[in-house]
């Protein structure tokens, strides 16, 4: 499946472990990244959205490892989506430009509250619409 969304980035040099690998907790800010610039692309503002008493909280996420990165290794993250009751799971993957091999995937559960309280994300449904299938 086409992902609904791809942002491509660099590893840093300050990233790397001992190993000369990325360090494995680089990965969930990568992926953060991502989230953060398809929402901004889909006019999505987590400050105003906050102002107002709404915010869109990580609740689980799930990360799986297959090929480690290296210093200025350049890559995408994609971003496809699915709904499930209340909750929205964004489905990533990050792919080294190089040579096409997926390195990481996770699967990232987020929920929307309304002044600490969970609730539908109505919001985001219509954000999303186009991108559900």
């Amino acid at each position: 499946m086409e992902p609904v969304f791809q942002y491509k980035m660099k590893v840093r040099d300050y990233e790397l472990d001992a190993q000369g690998i990325v360090n494995n907790a680089n990965y969930q800010h990568y992926y953060e990244v991502a989230r953060h610039e398809f929402l901004e692309s889909c006019g999505v503002s987590f400050t105003e959205m906050h102002n107002r008493g709404l915010d869109a909280i990580v609740s689980s996420i799930t990360i799986k490892y297959k090929r480690s990165l290296v210093g200025s290794d350049e890559f995408f993250c994609t971003i496809n989506l699915e709904r499930k009751g209340i909750r929205y799971y964004f489905n990533q993957q990050i792919i080294r430009v190089s040579d096409g091999v997926l390195c990481s995937e996770a699967r990232v559960e987020v929920v929307c509250l309304f002044n600490g309280r969970p609730v539908k994300p109505t919001e985001f449904d219509l954000v999303f619409e186009k991108y559900l299938s």
